[in-house]
């Protein structure tokens, strides 16, 4: 696919070993760059164990959301990495205010630039009690991105909105997945008995944040209501945020929190699950339905954007209109375990043609288009 090989920054406010979609999405992209023979140098925010070094900047929380941490450093300072490095390509991957230096000196500099849009950020502030600031952040946002070249995005329901919106020069970046790592042969006993489960009983499992974003209560009365029913039926959330203490409080009714898990440990618990459940209504792709697929675990959501392109209704899992009652999902699914393994056989089909390799070649030749065209 290669051409030509680049120089390329890569600038972001969330990196590994942080644990989020959007860190491993580009932690795994510039891995594969390098692979292709590029050369890639990150800008981010420093890691609290790590020694000052060039590229790694100061790092602060979001006022209203303290487990993001946001990074820190003057264009000028960028200015002096980008030249130093000889970079010809800048891809900006988050909005923040690090973001915003790099775009400043990237466009002095007249590097063409390439942002990629990962989270609704504007969404969040209704969710977390500040709605005046939503309209703002859209306008924000909408300004960063059509200040770039190319606006990257994972999914057709996210082009279509921000197109709707008023972004310009959009393009669609899908994501891929590892189907050796999330796989159903990983299937551990050892951790369905420390849950005092049969292979008879059932597993339920949610992977992501535990923050308002994800829409968390839904799915746990609805799994109450199930459990009132079918006391083996157990609720596992991997994964950590501010609202790890409040879902503490339901272990007695089999609610359990598993922490935050990476590499073996997650894809284990994946397919030691029997089904995945994901309320999410504010997802541009959802990296992890693709894993739980990976790991042939049938799906239950809600049909969102994002969600609704990975997963068939009746097909790989049950898409429910949004605010529905996920319990009537849960139950129907509880109830007939080789509908459950048809629908993960499918998911596990569908995810095998789900390649990273497709994902960075669309990377790379964006790259290559907008450096010809410098």
């Amino acid at each position: 696919m290669t051409t030509g090989k680049l120089r390329i920054a890569l600038i972001t406010e969330t990196y590994p070993p942080e644990i989020n979609g959007v860190a491993l999405t580009l932690g795994k992209t510039v891995e594969e760059l390098r692979s292709r023979g590029h050369e890639v140098r990150v800008i981010r925010p420093r890691q609290s164990d790590e020694s000052a070094q060039e590229g790694l900047v100061k790092a602060f929380p979001l006022f209203f959301y303290p487990q993001v941490k946001l990074g820190w450093a003057s264009p000028g300072y960028i200015n002096d990495c980008l030249q130093s490095w000889s970079s010809e390509v800048v891809h900006i991957a988050t909005e923040g205010p690090l973001g915003y230096a790099a775009l400043i000196a990237a466009r002095k500099l007249g590097l063409p630039v390439v942002t990629s849009f990962h989270t609704n950020f504007d969404q969040y502030f209704s969710l977390y009690g500040i709605p005046a600031l939503h309209h703002l952040a859209r306008l924000y946002l909408r300004h960063f991105h059509n200040a770039t070249r190319q606006t990257l995005v994972p999914s057709q329901g996210t082009l279509r909105r921000l197109h709707q919106q008023g972004f310009l020069h959009l393009q669609q970046w899908g994501r891929g997945v590892d189907t050796q790592r999330f796989n159903p042969q990983w299937r551990d006993a050892q951790i369905r008995q420390d849950l005092g489960l049969s292979d008879e009983d059932l597993l339920l499992l949610y992977v992501g944040r535990l923050a308002r974003e994800k829409n968390l209560p839904p799915l746990i009365a609805a799994y109450r209501k199930l459990s009132r029913n079918h006391p083996r039926a157990i609720l596992v959330l991997v994964g950590d945020g501010p609202l790890r203490s409040e879902i503490n409080q339901y272990t007695n009714e089999r609610i359990y929190c598993a922490g935050m898990q990476s590499g073996m440990n997650l894809a284990r618990w994946y397919a030691s699950a029997d089904l995945f459940c994901f309320p999410s209504c504010s997802e541009t792709f959802g990296n992890v339905v693709l894993e739980a697929q990976a790991s042939a675990l049938p799906i239950i959501a809600y049909d969102c954007p994002g969600v609704c392109e990975q997963v068939i209704h009746g097909e790989h899992g049950l898409l429910l209109p949004r605010d529905s009652d996920l319990e009537t999902a849960m139950q129907t699914l509880y109830s007939n375990p080789a509908e459950r393994q048809r629908l993960g056989k499918a998911g596990r089909l569908r995810a095998e043609s789900q390649s990273w390799t497709r994902s960075f070649d669309i990377l790379e030749a964006t790259y290559q288009q907008q450096f010809s065209a410098r």
